[in-house]
């Protein structure tokens, strides 16, 4: 009888974010007593968005846990373009403030892409905006977007050097697709990225050593798409129907990846979960992120925060 094959490994995102927001908690005390500079984070939410004002409270929370100074502001959903603008630039020119995120969505009568413009861009770790993408690009020192920047931790936790593997990355958004596969070419990695008109897809997913999906289709990548052995990264956050018939027609939800978990797990070598995936690493490093813009904001190299 041959021997049933091994599951993969679950990378444990939840432990990793935990121990980095230690880390950067530990550094940022060091930077404090130094330096007599205390990190600190500005987050700007419009409206009464419930899963924003969830996510808020969290990052206000972790923040402080990591003797962060919050800043938490408050605009009504009613808040004009310019009013929001005119609280940016108040936090660009506050000196105890390096780190300003606003939360999205915005309304619809606010243009995202001009507000995130309008951050100074050492101040911006969310990582978004244009001279961040091309520092990125170029390969300069510059904040970078949290979530590819913690999948790219969980990947050198795991694998340690990825000098030569051939990576996939599944999505090309501004956010995840492209910033991640730059920070895997910056590991001499082998780099393709596919979308959505990508010929035979499953194909070239299986040639990949690294597999990351950030696609926002819920469960789309196959269990044999995958390279028996491949490290998945599954970025995706998915609300869909409860799996029970009964609580899903009480219109009760769950939270699926962008890969179908049961497959891929008894395929691939390392794979993360979801929940408990990239997801909490994207707090954690919005605050290392806080922690390197207010080293660079006074010529200070910040410390290496990876494990």
């Amino acid at each position: 009888m041959s021997a049933q094959p091994a599951r993969a490994t679950l990378i444990d995102g939840k432990a990793y974010a935990a121990a980095l927001v230690d880390r950067v908690a530990a550094a940022a005390a060091r930077l404090e007593a130094g330096q007599g500079l205390k990190p600190g984070l500005a987050v700007v939410i419009v409206g009464e968005d419930p899963a924003s004002q969830i996510y808020v409270r969290n990052k206000g929370e972790t923040t402080l846990r990591a003797g962060m100074r919050s800043d938490t502001h408050r605009l009504a959903e009613t808040a004009t373009q310019d009013e929001l603008l005119a609280l940016i630039d108040s936090l660009n020119a506050d000196a105890g403030i390096h780190g300003i995120l606003v939360q999205l969505p915005l309304p619809a009568h606010i243009d995202s892409s001009v507000v995130l413009d309008a951050i100074d861009p050492d101040k911006d770790v969310d990582g978004f905006h244009v001279v961040n993408a091309g520092r990125l690009a170029v390969g300069l020192p510059g904040l970078v977007p949290c979530t590819p920047l913690g999948s790219l931790m969980l990947l050198k936790d795991q694998l340690g050097d990825l000098t030569g593997l051939n990576a996939v990355v599944v999505g090309r958004s501004n956010i995840v697709g492209k910033p991640m596969a730059q920070l895997l070419l910056g590991e001499s990695c082998t780099v393709t990225v596919a979308h959505s008109r990508t010929r035979d897809l499953p194909a070239l997913c299986r040639t990949a050593d690294i597999l990351v999906a950030a696609v926002g289709r819920p469960e789309m990548i196959k269990g044999d798409w995958i390279k028996p052995g491949a490290t998945v990264i599954d970025v995706g956050i998915n609300r869909v129907p409860s799996a029970d018939p009964v609580k899903a027609a009480e219109g009760k939800t769950r939270v699926v990846g962008d890969v179908a978990f049961n497959e891929a797990v008894e395929i691939a070598g390392r794979i993360t979960p979801v929940p408990g995936g990239v997801g909490p690493m994207t707090i954690a490093c919005l605050l290392a992120n806080t922690y390197s813009a207010a080293c660079r904001s006074i010529g200070v190299e910040p410390e290496p925060l990876d494990a």
